[in-house]
Order: C-alpha cells, then sequence, then structure tokens
C-alpha cells in the first residue's frame, strides 16, 4: 500500500513539472484582443459620462474594477476550454499551473488598492501606474509558459505603469486614458503574440 501511495505522489509530481514546464496553450488571440477592446471602451464610457474622476474616485476605479473582472472571466473561460481540448488530460494542471503565475500580481494589485484607498486615498492617482507595473511583471512571470515575446509586452506594461506615474504625478489626477490606452495597446499586443505564435485563431 505504501508503495502505492508513493507511486501516486510520484505521477502527480510528473505531472504537475509537465505542466509548468509545457507552453500553455489556452489563451486566444481574439479574446486576449477582445480583452484591449474592453478596455477601449471603458475608458471612452468614462470620458463621456464620469466627468472629473477625482471627484468620484471610487466610481472611477469600480468602473475599471468591474472591466478587470470581465476581462478576467472572458480570458479564464476560453483558458479553461482551450486547454481541456488541447492540452487533453493536462487540461486542468495546465490551468492552475497560469493561475499560479498570475496570481500574485493580481493579489498584489488588489492589496494595494484596498490600503491605499484605506490609509493613503489621496495616493490613488498612483493606482493606474501600479497596477500596469504590476501585470507586466505578471506577463514576464509567464514567459517561461507563453512564448518568449511576451517578455516584450510585459516590458511595455513596466513602461507605460512607469510613464502614467510620472505624467500623473504633476497634478496628481486621474484620467480614464491612462488606464485605458496602455491596456489597449498591451492587449492588442499580446494578441498578435499569440496569434503570431500559433496561427489565426492563437493556437500555440
Amino acid at each position: 500500500m505504501h508503495d502505492l501511495d508513493k507511486a501516486l505522489a510520484d505521477i502527480v509530481a510528473i505531472r504537475s513539472q509537465i505542466a509548468r514546464d509545457t507552453t500553455f496553450r489556452g489563451f486566444g488571440a481574439a479574446t486576449v484582443a477582445a480583452t484591449g477592446g474592453v478596455a477601449l471602451a471603458t475608458a471612452c464610457g468614462q470620458v463621456l459620462w464620469l466627468g472629473d474622476p477625482m471627484a468620484r474616485p471610487g466610481l472611477f476605479f469600480g468602473v475599471w474594477i468591474a472591466a478587470a473582472l470581465l476581462a478576467f472571466a472572458m480570458i479564464g473561460v476560453e483558458a479553461v476550454r482551450r486547454s481541456r481540448r488541447l492540452h487533453s488530460g493536462l487540461g486542468d494542471a495546465m490551468v492552475w499551473s497560469a493561475i499560479e503565475v498570475f496570481l500574485p500580481a493580481a493579489g498584489a494589485g488588489a492589496c494595494l488598492a484596498l490600503v491605499i484607498a484605506r490609509f493613503a486615498p489621496e495616493a490613488v492617482w498612483m493606482l493606474p501606474g501600479l497596477w500596469q507595473v504590476l501585470v507586466g511583471l505578471g506577463l514576464f512571470a509567464a514567459a517561461r509558459m507563453l512564448p518568449r515575446a511576451v517578455q516584450g509586452v510585459g516590458a511595455w506594461y513596466l513602461l507605460a505603469g512607469l510613464a502614467v506615474l510620472a505624467v500623473s504625478a504633476e497634478g496628481h489626477a486621474l484620467s480614464p486614458w491612462t488606464m485605458g490606452l496602455p491596456f489597449a495597446v498591451g492587449q492588442a499586443w499580446l494578441a498578435l503574440v499569440l496569434r503570431g505564435a500559433g496561427g489565426p485563431d492563437g493556437d500555440l
């Protein structure tokens, strides 16, 4: 019985290692590009209807958090579907491996928002830039399981986040464009990377 348990544990460990070392094929180019469209549409909507974001920062960030959750849901649903089709028996393990890569950056972004909102509300103007930096770091971390060209997209988000922090520092202002444009460009670039690596539908 002990040998059987050890053998099963070894199989699980081997499957997990294979999942970590295999290129993840669950992200489709069209869906990733669509999330960039969500960012651009959110920015346009806020410009038209929100007015001054600094007057209602809670609403400003609430709308962006909702947009981010929508984007995560779009990518997540497709990732599960595609990974089960393209990775066969390793599908679920590959999805969990991808979650493990992106979760630290996502968690850090959520914690930053909570801490700044609670203890330093005057610094909320920094959140757009900080979130973009974290997305860039998440993509750098994911480069081992995605096409290497993803590092270029990670560099874009990192530099865009730093630029947003520099531009916003003078007036400590919030702008829908400092969120919408970097994410629209970044997601479009990521979609092109996936498409180039795996054909028109992003199948790697």
